[in-house]
C-alpha cells in the first residue's frame, strides 16, 4: 500500500510540474500538426490507389480487359478532345507527345533497373544511337555535312520512302549491338561500379558524335530528318511537324510493348531478373546465367530506346550532341531514372506515369522562371521522402523497399496445382 501511495505522489508531482503534458500528448503543437496533414494525405492517396489496384487485380478477366480497352482508347481520343478543353490545345498535344517518348525511354529502362536490378546512369546513350542511326542511314547526315561545308554539287534534301520504315529495325539492331557491346565486358560489375561506367559510356557515345564530323556532322548536328510518310495504295498521308500522329504512333508502340513486357516478366526470364535483383550470388549458385540474362534485359532497354530515338529525331528533324547529355532537362540520363523512381520500379503503370509528371510538372511552374526547376526538385524530394518506393511500384518492389514479405505462387506450386 506504502508503494501505491508513493507511486501516486510522485505522479501527482510530476503532473504539476508539467500541467501541460497531457494536453500535449492529446493535442499536438499547431506546428507538429501541420507537419504531419502531409502524411495524412499521401497516407490517404496510397489507400485510393491501393484500393484501385486490389479491386483491378480481384476483377473478373474480361472485366479488366475492358477497363485496359477502355484507358487505350481513351489515350487515343485524348488529342481529339483537347480543344473542347483547353484553348491551347496545340501546346498540350505537345506535351503529350514529349510524354510517349518519355514513357517509352522510361518503359525501356525499367526493364535494366525495375527488372533486372542494374543501375544504368548512360542510358541517353541508346536513346543517341537510335536517333543517329536513322539520321546516317536516312541520308540525312551526308546532306547536313554537304551543306555545312558547301560541297560542289547539286544536293537533295532527303525523303521518306515505303521502305524508310525498315530503318526503324536497322536503328535497333544497332542500338542492340551497342548495348550488347557495353554490357558483355562490363556486366560482371555490380552497384556503384556498373553504375559508374555505363555513366562513362554514356559520355562516350556523346563525345563521340560530337567529334565525327566526316559522318554526323559533329556537334553542328544533322538536320533535314525526314518526316514520315504513311502510302499504302491511293492513300497518302505525311506526318509533317503535326504531333497527333507521332503520338498515336508511339501510343501504338507502347501498347505492344507493354504486352511484350507482361509477357516476358511472366516467363523464366522475368523470374531470373527478379531473382538476380534480389540476391545475384544466390542466383547464380542456383544455376540462373546471371551475365545473359543481364546482357539480355541490356539489349532489350537499348531497342527500345532506339524507337524512341527515331520517332524523337524525325519529328524533330533536328539532332546534336547536346540533345543527349547526362543532366538534360527534357531526356537526360537522370530525369529518364528519375521517372522510372517516381512512378514505381518493377511495375508498368508506375513509370508511365512518372514520365507524364516529369514532363507535365515543370511545365506548370513556368511562371516561375528558372526557379521552376528549383521547385520542381523540391517536389521530388518531398515525394521520395514520403513515397520512396514510387507512386505505383510492382507488390515485389514495394515488399523489397519497405522489409514486408510477399507471397507469390511459385513455379513448383503452379505444377502441383495443374496435376
Amino acid at each position: 500500500m506504502d508503494s501505491d501511495e508513493g507511486l501516486e505522489n510522485q505522479a501527482e508531482h510530476m503532473q504539476e510540474a508539467t500541467p501541460a503534458g497531457v494536453r500535449q500528448e492529446s493535442e499536438p503543437p499547431r506546428g507538429k500538426r501541420q507537419v504531419r496533414e502531409v502524411p495524412g494525405l499521401l497516407r490517404r492517396s496510397r489507400q485510393l490507389l491501393g484500393g484501385a489496384r486490389e479491386w483491378f487485380e480481384q476483377a473478373p478477366r474480361w472485366i479488366r480487359r475492358l477497363v485496359i480497352a477502355a484507358v487505350i482508347v481513351f489515350a487515343a481520343v485524348l488529342p481529339l478532345l483537347l480543344p473542347y478543353i483547353t484553348a491551347n490545345s496545340q501546346y498540350y498535344t505537345q506535351l503529350l507527345t514529349k510524354s510517349g517518348v518519355a514513357a517509352l525511354l522510361a518503359l525501356g529502362l525499367n526493364v535494366v533497373v525495375g527488372f533486372a536490378g542494374l543501375l544504368d546512369l548512360g542510358y541517353v546513350a541508346f536513346f543517341a544511337v537510335g536517333a543517329y542511326a536513322f539520321a546516317i542511314f536516312s541520308g540525312a547526315a551526308q546532306y547536313s555535312i554537304a551543306i555545312f561545308n558547301s560541297l560542289p554539287g547539286q544536293h537533295v534534301a532527303p525523303t521518306w520512302h515505303s521502305y524508310t520504315w525498315l530503318l526503324f529495325f536497322a536503328a535497333l539492331a544497332v542500338a542492340v549491338g551497342a548495348g550488347v557491346i557495353l554490357g558483355a565486358p562490363t556486366l560482371r560489375l555490380r552497384g556503384d561500379y556498373l553504375a559508374i561506367v555505363t555513366l562513362g559510356f554514356g559520355e562516350i557515345v556523346r563525345i563521340t558524335a560530337n567529334n565525327l564530323d566526316s559522318l554526323d556532322n559533329g556537334a553542328v548536328g544533322v538536320t533535314q530528318i525526314p518526316h514520315p510518310t504513311i502510302n499504302v495504295g491511293s492513300f497518302h498521308y505525311a506526318f509533317g511537324i503535326e504531333n497527333k500522329p507521332y503520338y498515336w504512333l508511339l501510343l501504338g508502340i507502347i501498347v505492344v510493348w507493354i504486352v511484350l513486357l507482361r509477357r516476358i516478366n511472366s516467363s523464366r526470364v522475368g523470374r531470373a531478373w527478379a531473382a538476380i535483383r534480389e540476391d545475384e550470388v544466390a542466383a547464380a549458385a542456383m544455376g540462373v546465367p546471371t551475365v545473359r540474362m543481364k546482357l539480355l534485359a541490356f539489349a532489350m532497354g537499348a531497342a527500345v530506346a532506339s524507337f524512341g530515338g527515331v520517332i524523337y529525331a524525325s519529328q524533330i528533324a533536328y539532332i546534336s550532341p547536346d540533345t543527349f547529355t547526362l543532366f538534360n532537362v527534357d531526356f537526360g540520363s537522370v530525369i529518364i531514372l528519375t521517372m522510372v523512381v517516381l512512378g514505381g520500379m518493377g511495375g508498368i503503370a508506375g513509370p508511365i506515369l512518372g514520365a507524364t509528371l516529369i514532363i507535365f510538372l515543370p511545365e506548370q511552374f513556368r511562371s516561375l522562371g528558372d526557379a521552376r526547376l528549383l521547385v520542381f526538385g523540391a517536389v521530388l524530394v518531398v515525394m521520395m521522402i514520403f513515397r520512396p518506393q514510387g507512386l505505383i511500384p510492382s507488390k515485389r518492389r514495394a515488399a523489397e523497399l519497405t522489409g514486408h514479405e510477399i507471397r507469390e505462387t511459385s513455379v513448383f506450386e503452379v505444377r502441383e496445382h495443374a496435376r
